[in-house]
């Protein structure tokens, strides 16, 4: 099969997946309605989401790796449905709290899957391919967003969603391959004991920490907003996220990941002291855009690092940081947000220059060899 097939997979896949993120904020006052629960009741979803998406993808890697990613992503297509499908069915928080943590490991499968058949196939374009393939993490809400904010309620289209997704994602899984040969890399198990992993580890968490609290948190900000300014911006945040992805990949492809990576650092910088100075709009549209790139990014500069034959559970214990990322950005943050705006956002700052003082330190070394060359 012509391997451009499996990008086409990849990027489908991950419009269905960018509905746990990037549609939350559409989702979030149906459901608080429908379960007649507060928000922070529902805010918890998020959390967990963060949670199970990520710890069960350097799982659903291992295996993938070792056995092929057609019957673990299948099976991860089945489970991504579910928590659509359990939301729509029953009316019940604590149900739904189950459902949605099913849907977000199947999720979180599907995402390294997708993503690594990009950095396994595409060696000398990784920048370029992981970003088409993420895409979709982008692209996929903007579109259902339109049709989410017109809903009266959260049954029906989330049944549409689960019904459309159980049937597409383990038909196209049934194609996927990975290449059998020319493939190099150490196991995770290795990396772990590598103080260089663990640095670009911490680089993640830090530097994913503003996107992951305009993702969670989009509704309290935007409160600020005009209303009209806010819903464009809800339905325009996600697009700039997944358009960044292959156009930053493909800069990276020429400059090398680290320089990129710190090129973004700059500007996640730059978007946080907006957060801290009420210019919102900017702030929403700079994260939104450069902070979108970032996991793909990461993924790419991974699989330079530490090859691609182990690249899915690589990746996948590296992902573990969107879980620390999530949790401090959505319900830390919601908290700290409350008691004091400004702090909330210093605290975000702070969290962005951490990521970019932890990814020199991981990369310096790449990045004045790159200069040289």
């Amino acid at each position: 099969m012509d391997k451009r097939i499996f990008i086409v997979i990849g990027l489908l896949t991950m419009s269905f997946n960018s509905l746990y993120q990037y549609s939350w904020n559409a989702f979030e006052p149906l459901l608080k309605t429908g379960l007649n629960v507060t928000l922070v009741q529902v805010e918890l979803a998020f959390t967990l989401f963060a949670i199970f998406s990520t710890v069960f993808q350097g799982i659903g890697g291992f295996f993938a790796d070792r056995r092929g990613p057609r019957i673990v992503g299948i099976i991860s297509g089945i489970l991504s449905a579910t928590g659509f499908l359990g939301t729509a069915l029953i009316h019940n928080l604590y149900a739904f709290y189950i459902s949605w943590s099913i849907g977000s490991i199947g999720e979180g499968i599907l995402y390294g899957i997708s993503t690594n058949l990009a950095v396994k196939w595409f060696i000398k374009r990784r920048g370029l391919s992981t970003g088409i393939v993420s895409l979709g993490f982008g692209l996929g809400a903007s579109v259902a967003n339109i049709f989410i904010y017109r809903a009266v309620d959260f049954e029906s289209v989330m049944l549409i969603i689960g019904i459309t997704e159980v049937i597409l994602i383990p038909a196209m899984m049934f194609f996927v391959e990975y290449p059998g040969k020319n493939l190099t890399g150490t196991k995770a198990s290795r990396n772990l004991r590598q103080k260089r992993f663990w640095i670009l580890y911490l680089s993640f968490i830090t530097a994913s920490l503003p996107l992951m609290v305009i993702s969670s948190s989009f509704g309290y900000i935007g409160k600020q907003l005009p209303a009209v300014e806010f819903t464009i911006l809800l339905s325009v945040f996600p697009l700039l996220s997944g358009t960044s992805r292959p156009l930053l990949g493909l800069v990276s492809d020429y400059i090398g990941r680290p320089m990129m990576v710190l090129i973004i650092d700059v500007f996640l910088i730059l978007g946080s002291l907006m957060l801290i100075f009420n210019v919102f709009a900017a702030a929403i549209v700079l994260i939104g855009f450069f902070g979108g790139s970032m996991i793909s990014l990461y993924f790419s500069l991974v699989g330079d690092l530490f090859g691609t034959r182990f690249s899915t559970s690589n990746n996948g214990i590296f992902y573990t940081g969107k879980a620390v990322s999530g949790v401090i950005g959505s319900s830390l943050f919601a908290i700290m947000f409350k008691i004091n705006h400004y702090y909330s956002y210093i605290f975000v700052l702070l969290f962005s220059i951490l990521g970019i003082i932890f990814l020199y330190t991981a990369s310096h070394d790449i990045i004045i060899k790159n200069k040289k060359s």
